[in-house]
């Protein structure tokens, strides 16, 4: 594991990214989702090794084995960490990929920052670009305490492991998302949980990429009809895909989906 400095927080100690960076060739990036850390992406991770890409994964500011940073727990903040880490590692033609509250920084990242290192854009399981509370299972959760009980729920929700397991899902699968997101900040899991409600429609324009969306049509944390259904329009070059049967957490759940989809898609047969 490596670590990159991408700044103080706001009581003026240094924050920094923990990262792995493996294998050569057109390197992809995987941001992953509020509360997990970058083994949220491990299925994917291995596929796209093998398959002879360079690969990089890193736990968000507050998770994982990264700085539980004071603050900068905002979309802002997080679009800055991550162009620090694609600067440090001096990344081009990137393919940027992130899951559930991850999307986030990938659209405020495109958005401020723009595509000149960047290829192609995917989103799973994507922030809705802008709507009402009320409209997201997850906005009651914003408004609760963090504590043990809360995130076994969340995370029995994204995973919808009552539904689908224990074929897809079972009790190790369980137990060891909670194990990851048990070492997330407290404090980083409640202000993330309040971000899903940022207003991206300022950004989502701006995504000048083609970009590949993957959203699970029966995701219960994201609900695709108050999310996924309503970017198209508002990103230019943009392939949707609903998963038939997914739930939030689709990277975990449905690899033989999402990894060839995003195989194919950031890595096309070239002539």
């Amino acid at each position: 594991m490596s670590r990159v400095a991408v700044g103080r927080d706001d009581n003026g100690a240094q924050v920094f990214l923990a990262y792995h960076d493996h294998g050569d060739g057109r390197p992809v990036l995987l941001v992953p989702g509020m509360p997990l850390g970058r083994d949220s992406w491990d299925r994917q991770a291995r596929a796209l090794r093998a398959a002879g890409h360079r690969v990089i994964t890193y736990d968000r500011r507050g998770f994982g084995a990264s700085s539980r940073a004071a603050g900068g727990y905002d979309f802002d903040t997080f679009a800055a960490d991550l162009n620090s880490l694609l600067e440090h590692l001096d990344l081009r033609d990137v393919v940027l990929a992130g899951f559930s509250t991850g999307t986030g920084d990938v659209t405020r990242y495109l958005g401020t920052f723009g595509s000149a290192r960047i290829g192609r854009a995917v989103l799973v399981a994507a922030l809705p670009p802008g709507l009402d509370p009320a409209e997201l299972s997850v906005a009651e959760a914003a408004q609760a305490e963090a504590g043990e009980y809360r995130l076994r729920t969340f995370l029995d929700e994204a995973l919808d492991a009552r539904r689908l397991g224990p074929q897809r899902v079972g009790p190790s699968d369980l137990e060891a998302a909670f194990a990851g997101a048990s070492a997330a900040s407290p404090q980083a899991i409640e202000r993330v949980l309040a971000l899903c409600l940022t207003d991206f429609r300022l950004d989502l324009p701006k995504i000048d990429v083609p970009t590949l969306v993957l959203h699970g049509a029966e995701d219960r944390v994201l609900p695709f009809a108050a999310t996924a259904a309503r970017l198209p329009g508002l990103i230019r070059d943009m392939r949707l895909v609903a998963v038939a049967g997914g739930p939030h957490h689709l990277t975990w759940t449905f690899p033989e989906v999402v990894t060839p989809a995003l195989l194919d898609f950031a890595y096309p047969a070239r002539s």
